[in-house]
């Protein structure tokens, strides 16, 4: 919770003025039964008569509306703090894990994030809602109505002082047992997130192959995981009311059996009116603990859910940064004897790899599934670090760069094709934001997508739906091609971007790729040959290693992994 006060530094007076408010209405309630008692005492069964009990109904109407006002305004106070903090968090939080590298982010997990971003956060605006409502105003009412029970009558009052203690222990080890319980709550929503998330996003497969019942089965065990650490602290938490109104009605009981005993001795100072105010502050008391052990769990998981929420905030973001910015004449890229192991990734994804790009060179990256060419590329952009040796992009290495200066000159077409909801031209601008029309369509036409935009209704203002769902993958393919596109970068990466495309539009690709004006330095990622036959100089991966690297006939000649996989695709002469 301390680390969530940071937040409030822009809403210091709803901060204050939140209790505030809840201080007055708790002292408004506290007169409320000392009001009952003078007209019992001294109207009903005194000298007052009927004007006493008429003024002292105008003080309970009055005092009802004051402390209307006061709860409403605290209320609203409360509210614009928690929410107007939890959106300056929400936003932070959000900042942060922008700057997460790839790694940071498999390290923590996708559905983790999102839990925190969400769940976690609205668990501790309602704790923050909550405890500026309640936490000061039940404290307040338990301890204001124990003072005033002593000037009522101070025999009677040691009631109170017995009963307090023992309602405070009860709720503080509650409180104490819950902590730990919603953190562990908290922790298996992650896993119920998680496969949520995976359920979704493979639905299609799931369905292909009848798999239904298997993944109803996986939730509903990941579920009744959840469910079962949801009853433990839900059992927990439901102790709460029956020990605090067993403590309370006991100690209402002894009252009133005192109260009744000390009232029928003769000469008694007790009176009936005297009587009702204790037992309505014994009542207030009782309605307060409830509340404040419902506010007790709310802080509780608040602060379970601000522990997590600490613990990404905690988390250092970003990479280290050399100060070797010197520059190196001659190559675009060069890799020096670089390896790269993933986090807990087990044997290394690359080993030993070296060799230099010049500017203007096309490059094809082939292998088997799992041979390292999505990890090679990913490190010249610097989404990932190399463990050994080193990555130059135009002469200076990739960790003297900052993110943003790399890359401006590094063009990235992802291998999964991803569009945002806009329209054309917002997607496109990504590569660009102050490109030109002229500027898009050019970089359309070289993709081999103008024909099927120009068909579109509205063409670069065509919307585009959630994930690009209301294009084909061609299509997506295409656009994220013309999005790497515009801005005409030195440096463009390819991975296995022309998967979802004929033999005839990515032969077309690959001619325009070669006439651009800029000639940029091209990475072409893929399992096909007919890919990266022609290119300037082809490295032929296999687990993780170089196996053979330069052009096609010498591949041919000398690289047997390369043969054999061109051999498969054009076995017979087919396709070639």
């Amino acid at each position: 919770m301390k680390m969530f006060l940071r937040f409030f530094k822009q809403y210091p007076k709803e901060s204050v003025l939140a209790p505030l408010f809840k201080l007055l209405e708790a002292c408004f309630d506290l007169l409320v039964p000392l009001v009952v008692a003078a007209i019992i005492d001294d109207g009903i069964s005194g000298d007052g008569g009927k004007s006493l009990v008429f003024r002292m109904v105008i003080v309970l109407v009055i005092l009802a509306f004051v402390g209307l006002v006061c709860a409403v305004a605290a209320q609203y106070f409360a509210a614009k703090a928690a929410v107007g903090g939890a959106a300056r968090l929400r936003h932070d939080l959000f900042v942060h894990i922008q700057s997460f590298t790839y790694a940071q982010t498999d390290k923590v997990g996708t559905s983790t994030l999102m839990t925190r971003l969400t769940s976690d956060i609205n668990q501790l605006q309602s704790g923050v809602n909550m405890t500026l409502r309640l936490l000061l105003r039940s404290p307040i009412i338990v301890f204001g109505a124990a003072i005033l029970a002593f000037t009522v009558d101070t025999r009677l009052a040691l009631i109170f002082i017995i009963t307090i203690p023992v309602l405070a222990a009860v709720v503080f080890a509650i409180m104490l047992g819950g902590i730990p319980l919603y953190k562990k709550v908290q922790g298996r929503l992650d896993r119920v997130t998680g496969a949520t998330r995976e359920n979704l996003n493979g639905v299609r497969v799931i369905r292909a192959f009848c798999k239904e019942g298997e993944e109803v089965e996986k939730f509903n065990r990941i579920n009744r995981e959840q469910t079962a650490y949801q009853n433990k602290a839900g059992y927990l938490s439901s102790a709460m009311n029956p020990l605090t109104y067993i403590i309370i009605n006991l100690a209402t009981v002894i009252l009133l059996q005192q109260g009744a005993f000390r009232m029928q001795i003769p000469g008694s100072d007790l009176t009936q009116g005297e009587m009702v105010a204790l037992i309505n502050y014994m009542s207030q008391i009782l309605i307060e603990l409830v509340k404040l052990a419902n506010t007790v769990f709310l802080v509780t998981k608040a602060m379970a859910c601000g522990n997590r929420v600490q613990a990404v905030l905690d988390m250092p973001a970003g990479h280290e940064f050399t100060a070797d910015t010197a520059t190196k004449e001659g190559s675009a890229v060069s890799f020096e004897h670089v390896s790269m192991s993933y986090h807990k990734g087990g044997e290394p994804s690359l080993r030993d790899v070296h060799f230099s790009v010049f500017p203007g060179q096309t490059v094809g990256i082939i292998g088997g599934t799992g041979s390292g060419k999505s990890t090679l590329v990913n490190l010249i952009p610097r989404f990932y670090d190399a463990t050994e040796g080193r990555v130059t992009v135009l002469g200076r290495d990739v960790r003297s760069y900052q993110p943003d200066e790399l890359r401006a000159l590094i063009g990235v077409v992802p291998q999964k094709a991803v569009l945002f909801k806009g329209t054309i031209r917002d997607n496109l601008l990504w590569g660009k934001a102050d490109a030109s029309d002229l500027e898009l369509w050019q970089a359309l036409s070289t993709a081999q997508a103008a024909d099927f935009v120009k068909e579109k209704d509205g063409q670069l203002d065509a919307p585009v739906a959630q994930r690009g769902k209301n294009f084909s993958g061609g299509q997506k393919q295409r656009l994220t091609v013309a999005r790497a596109l515009v801005g005409e970068k030195p440096i463009l990466i390819l991975d296995d971007s022309a998967s979802a495309l004929d033999f005839a539009t990515e032969a077309h690709l690959r001619k325009a790729l070669q006439t651009l004006p800029h000639r940029p330095t091209t990475f072409i990622v893929s399992q096909r040959t007919a890919s990266v036959r022609f290119a300037d100089l082809i490295i032929v991966l296999d687990n993780g290693e170089v196996c053979g690297m330069g052009r096609h006939d010498d591949l041919m000649a000398s690289c047997q992994v390369y043969r054999e996989i061109y051999e498969s695709q054009f076995k017979g002469g087919e396709g070639a």
